[in-house]
């Protein structure tokens, strides 16, 4: 299929698709409703049947866009999942958790801390965070909407920093082919302290974890929450399948230990660190050569096969049931399946089909922007593109080639800076668009409503994204000075945490009564 370029049109199946999803709270009719228009503008400006030719179009894009091995991944670890609570692992842990962790504030501080220890992927950790800590934050009465946040929160902005990570690979190789720099890897490293939204959504998580100052929607949940009403999802074991009371603490944690260990090792080999290329046989060319989705599969075959050889022999769970377990796990992430797909199919038709990346490249070369206002700009382009498209990789991979050329012309001062608000700008975009893979899968990984995490998560990512804007023009007027544009990005977040917290707590806590 040739792509054909509709110009403004382009923009109107993600924003069909994010608005009926809003005002209807159904995220499936919504997704497929902004493909079909999308299919349908295609058909109109090619020729194609109105009726055929959308409907063909539609599922051969689906078809192309399918990335088979995260379905997988997905699928043995929602299997793994159950047969980790049949063998109860999960309560035994649970309560082993609540011994030690004595306080919410301790909860969420822990959940916070294991979502920037697992920065190898940012799916891995939005799935496995959420099974590890959702005992733990439901015991002491934290809503599935928070730990959904700081999951996703914890996610892509802490991969978005992390030189060895499968982000840093897709973005060191983007800034390679631009020229402009030696080392994909030390253009990478040179983009961190500017990557303003990554580093304010940590300190947003940490401020939010050590105090009481929640307001807007989130507000209402957490008031919800503490009256019992956690906003779960049921992703519990079905009635049918036993569950023994009598489990230990390491029948979660070595499964879970096992898919961390297998996942790595599998990034490693087939990132080449055994292979016969001398250029990948260091950990971090490694990572940076791996296809994680395809370790991903592996390793949660590997962590399903640990469980069966920890749980069977000893008869924690019998053989039968385990089976019907792995079944189970299995059919509780067809939700997610199904909106991930579509999400990756209205991704294709922007990207794809009605050139959405070209007509937003026209907007930025013909902007004629002073150049201190470059990274400003930039980022308000990267989060709108990358909140249309649901894609943070698919955004930077369009405009990273566009903004060198421009930035050297217009500011070569502000190059590092203009490319950090870039990836900044990409990964708000992603973080909050309903139509994300990483939003997806944090909402199932924490088993929240996903329309209540879009709508909870926005007000929060929209404050850290206004001080990234304020933070990058003061970086365009001070030549990009670090301790002054971070110090000056950190004290606006602050301030405007407690100042909507006094303004707007009481009105979500009113509607949550």
């Amino acid at each position: 299929m040739e792509p054909v370029f509709v110009g403004w049109l382009s923009l109107l199946p993600p924003i069909i698709a994010i608005g009926l999803a809003l005002i209807t709270k159904e995220v499936i009719s919504s997704l497929m409703i902004g493909i079909l228009s999308g299919a349908l503008i295609y058909a109109l400006n090619t020729g194609l049947n109105p009726v055929v030719g959308v409907a063909e179009t539609t599922f051969k894009l689906m078809a192309g866009r399918m990335d088979v091995n995260i379905l997988l991944f997905l699928a043995l670890l929602g299997a793994l999942v159950v047969v980790m609570q049949m063998a109860g692992g999960s309560r035994a842990y649970g309560r082993w958790a609540s011994s030690k962790l004595k306080s919410k504030r301790s909860a969420l501080l822990a959940t916070s801390a294991l979502g920037a220890l697992i920065f190898i992927d940012d799916y891995f950790n939005c799935l496995t965070v959420g099974t590890v800590m959702k005992p733990v934050t439901d015991k002491y009465g934290v809503s599935r909407a928070k730990l959904a946040y700081i999951i996703d929160a914890t996610a892509a902005p802490i991969c978005i920093i992390a030189p060895i990570s499968s982000w840093a690979a897709a973005v060191g190789s983007n800034l390679a082919v631009t020229g402009a720099f030696e080392s994909d890897l030390g253009a990478f490293v040179a983009t961190i302290p500017y990557n303003l939204y990554a580093l304010l959504s940590i300190v947003m998580v940490v401020a939010l974890c050590c105090t009481n100052l929640d307001f807007g929607p989130m507000a209402g949940a957490e008031a919800r929450a503490a009256r019992g009403e956690l906003g779960a999802v049921d992703t519990t074991v079905g009635e049918e399948l036993p569950v023994n009371d009598k489990g230990h603490v390491y029948d979660m944690i070595i499964p879970v230990v096992a898919l961390i260990i297998f996942s790595i090792l599998a990034m490693l080999w087939n990132g080449g660190f055994w292979g016969e290329d001398p250029a990948f046989h260091s950990i971090g060319a490694a990572f940076g050569n791996c296809t994680a989705s395809e370790a991903l599969v592996i390793g949660g075959f590997g962590g399903l096969i640990v469980a069966f050889l920890l749980f069977v022999p000893r008869g924690v769970v019998r053989y039968k049931d385990f089976m019907a377990g792995i079944g189970e796990g299995v059919k509780s992430m067809v939700p997610a399946d199904i909106i991930l797909i579509l999400a990756w199919t209205i991704s294709g038709v922007c990207r794809d089909l009605l050139m959405t990346g070209e007509f937003v490249k026209g907007l930025v070369e013909n902007g004629g922007f002073p150049g201190f206002l470059l990274p400003a700009l930039v980022f308000a382009i990267a989060a709108f593109l990358s909140f249309a498209m649901g894609t943070a990789w698919g955004t930077f991979g369009i405009l990273i080639p566009i903004i060198v050329p421009v930035c050297m012309a217009a500011a070569p001062q502000l190059l590092v800076v203009s490319l950090s608000a870039t990836l900044a700008g990409s990964v708000f975009g992603d973080h909050c668009s309903p139509i994300s893979d990483t939003t997806i899968l944090s909402s199932t990984g924490a088993g929240c409503n996903h329309i209540e995490h879009v709508s909870t998560q926005m007000v929060y990512a929209l404050t850290v994204a206004v001080c990234c804007f304020f933070g990058y023009i003061v970086a365009g007027l001070t030549g990009g000075n670090i301790p002054i544009t971070l110090g000056v990005s950190i004290v606006l977040l602050l301030g405007a945490l407690f100042v909507l917290h006094r303004l707007f707590a009481g009105r979500g806590e009113k509607q949550a009564a």
